[in-house]
């Protein structure tokens, strides 16, 4: 799949409440509110810190343990590509079509998950352009 993705473009991990954690991650840990946008009746944020992103939502349950990360995602450039490439691997879906969130970023997003060999979620998302 490295021939489909560029670099690891976010983790991700659901808030117990998200005002509380944007405030923890800009004001303590001096991450920058790079995006927050709507997902039906949730929000979502996307907290930058250098390269790294961190995208954490409401509506979800959060983890509240070790293990509280909800998956990884890898930047996509072509997500028909990737997808096709994934099914060719026979990898295990998580998803069975390419999802999409129109509200995220600019144009919205497109994205597929799988499992990896510990049941890990990863994502597969390409930022529409």
């Amino acid at each position: 799949m490295t021939a489909f993705t560029t670099d690891l473009q976010h983790s991700g991990m659901p808030a117990k409440d998200l005002d509380e954690t944007i405030r923890f991650y800009t004001e303590v840990m001096g991450f920058e509110l790079a995006g927050l946008f709507h997902n039906g009746d949730n929000r979502c944020a996307f907290l930058r810190y250098g390269h790294l992103t961190v995208e954490t939502w409401e509506g979800d349950p959060a983890n509240m343990r070790d293990g509280a990360i909800n998956h990884w995602a890898f930047d996509t450039p072509d997500i028909d590509a990737a997808f096709e490439n994934a099914k060719r691997l026979g990898l295990d879906f998580k998803d069975t079509e390419i999802q999409a969130i129109p509200t995220f970023w600019d144009k919205g997003i497109r994205y597929f998950n799988i499992y990896g060999p510990n049941h890990e979620t990863i994502e597969f998302c390409q930022i529409v352009k």
